[in-house]
C-alpha cells in the first residue's frame, strides 16, 4: 500500500505544489508523504481500508471511510481537496443512474431520489442548518466571517427583491425544504404555494405553517404534474434545478404557471461538464438523475424559450462559506448526531459537506443565482 501511494504521490505532485500528508497503517508506524508537517493523517483501521487505498480508487476510499475502515485526523477539507489524487472511473455506476428512470418513469425516479436524501428526520438537518431560516442552499455573505443566519436573511431578501412581489401577491416555490423562503415571504403578507416530493418535508412544513398561522399551502407533487387555477405572480426555485435536469420541460412549465410580466428567481450548484460529479455523490448523496447545473446548456434553452434573462450572479464563494459553516456545525454536533442517528449518517454528511466546501474552494464546483422574466 505505501509503495503504491508513494509512486502515485511522486507522479501526482510532479507538476503542482505538494501537500504533505501521512498514512498510519493498522499494524503501527506512520509513513509521511512529502516534506513538512502532514496536513492530515489517514488512519487505517481495517485491512479493507488498506486495500481501498492501494487501489487508488476514490469511491472505494469513500466507502472505506463510511464504514470506519479508514479515518482522517487533521484537516479533512485538505484531504478532500486532493480528490483527483484517486481515480473515479465507474461506468457501470454512471449507467445505473439512468436505468431506474427508464423503468419507473422520470417523476417516480425523482421522487425516490429526493426521498433518499431528504427523508431523514428533519431534526437531523437542523443540527447544522442556520437556526433562523433553516435554509438548505447558499447564503449571501457581506463578509467571510458574517454569521450564517445573517447571510441567509440577506439571501431571502434578495430573492424577494428579485421577483418584485408585494403583500397579496401569489408565489409558487419549487421545493419547500424546511420552509425558509415560504416563511420569510408569508410573514410579509405574500401567499405562497410550496411543492415538495419528500414526505418528511411535507410533514414538517404543514405543521410549521399551521402552528405559525401563515398563508402557505404545501403540495406534495412533482412540479411537472402540478397545475394551478390561475397563474402565479412569481416562481422561486432555491437549489432544485439540480433535480430538474430537463431544462426545456422545466422552462415550459414555468411559462405555463407564471403570469405575463412575472419573474422567476433561481439558484443552483453548477459544474462545467455533466459527468464529473463523483460516484460517491451519485450513489450516497443524490442518486437518480440529479445533476449539477450546466449553465451554458440552461441558457441555450432560455434563449429558445419566451423568457428574458435579467441577471446571472456568481455564487461560488458564497456556497463555499455556507458549506464550510454547515460542516463545522455538523462536526460540533457529532456526539448528538451519532447518539441519535448513528455513525454512518454522520460520516456520510461529513464527507458530503466538507467535500462540497472543498469543491467550491478549488473551483471544481461553481454556483449561480439568476433571474428570468416572462414578457
Amino acid at each position: 500500500m505505501v509503495t503504491v501511494l508513494q509512486r502515485r504521490y511522486d507522479t501526482f505532485f510532479a507538476g503542482r505544489p505538494a501537500v504533505p500528508f501521512a498514512v498510519a497503517p493498522a499494524g503501527g508506524g506512520t509513513h509521511v508523504f512529502g516534506a513538512g508537517d502532514p496536513q492530515f493523517t489517514i488512519r487505517v483501521t481495517d485491512a479493507r481500508g488498506a486495500r481501498a487505498l492501494a487501489a487508488l480508487d476514490q469511491f472505494a476510499v469513500a466507502v472505506a471511510y463510511l464504514q470506519g475502515w479508514l479515518d482522517v485526523d487533521g484537516d479533512l477539507a485538505a484531504a478532500l481537496r486532493m480528490r483527483a489524487f484517486f481515480t473515479d472511473f465507474h461506468p457501470v455506476a454512471w449507467f445505473s443512474r439512468f436505468v431506474p428512470a427508464l423503468l419507473r418513469g422520470g417523476r417516480e425516479d425523482d421522487r425516490r431520489a429526493i426521498s433518499h436524501h431528504y427523508d431523514e428526520e428533519s431534526e437531523f438537518f437542523l443540527t447544522f442548518l442556520d437556526t433562523r431560516h433553516r435554509c438548505y442552499t447558499e447564503g449571501v455573505f457581506a463578509a467571510d466571517d458574517e454569521p450564517l443566519e445573517d447571510a441567509m436573511t440577506r439571501k431571502m431578501d434578495l430573492a424577494l427583491d428579485a421577483i418584485g412581489v408585494k403583500p397579496g401577491d401569489r408565489v409558487l416555490e419549487v421545493g419547500g425544504g424546511w420552509g425558509a423562503f415560504a416563511e420569510h415571504a408569508a410573514r410579509r403578507g405574500i401567499e405562497v404555494t410550496t411543492t415538495t416530493l419528500s414526505t418528511e418535508s411535507e410533514r414538517y412544513l404543514t405543521e410549521l405553517f399551521a402552528r405559525e398561522q401563515l398563508p402557505v399551502r404545501v403540495v406534495r407533487q412533482h412540479i411537472f404534474g402540478y397545475t394551478a387555477d390561475r397563474p402565479y405572480d412569481a416562481i422561486v426555485n432555491m437549489g432544485v434545478t439540480e433535480h430538474l435536469p430537463d431544462y426545456r420541460t422545466t422552462l415550459r412549465k414555468y411559462a405555463e404557471l407564471l403570469r405575463p410580466g412575472g419573474h422567476v428567481y433561481l439558484d443552483a450548484l453548477a459544474m462545467r461538464r455533466k459527468h464529473i460529479a463523483s460516484t460517491f455523490m451519485k450513489r450516497y448523496v443524490y442518486p437518480g438523475r440529479s445533476a449539477p447545473l450546466l449553465l451554458h446548456q440552461y441558457l441555450r434553452q432560455v434563449a429558445r424559450s419566451p423568457f428574458e434573462l435579467l441577471s446571472v450572479t456568481d455564487d461560488r464563494h458564497n456556497y463555499y462559506l455556507t458549506c464550510r459553516e454547515w460542516a463545522r456545525r455538523l462536526d460540533a454536533a457529532r456526539d448528538d448526531i451519532v447518539r441519535r442517528w448513528g455513525e454512518p449518517l454522520y460520516r456520510r454528511f461529513r464527507l458530503f459537506l466538507w467535500g462540497s466546501a472543498a469543491g467550491f474552494d478549488t473551483g471544481l464546483v461553481q454556483a449561480y443565482r439568476w433571474v428570468l422574466r416572462l414578457p
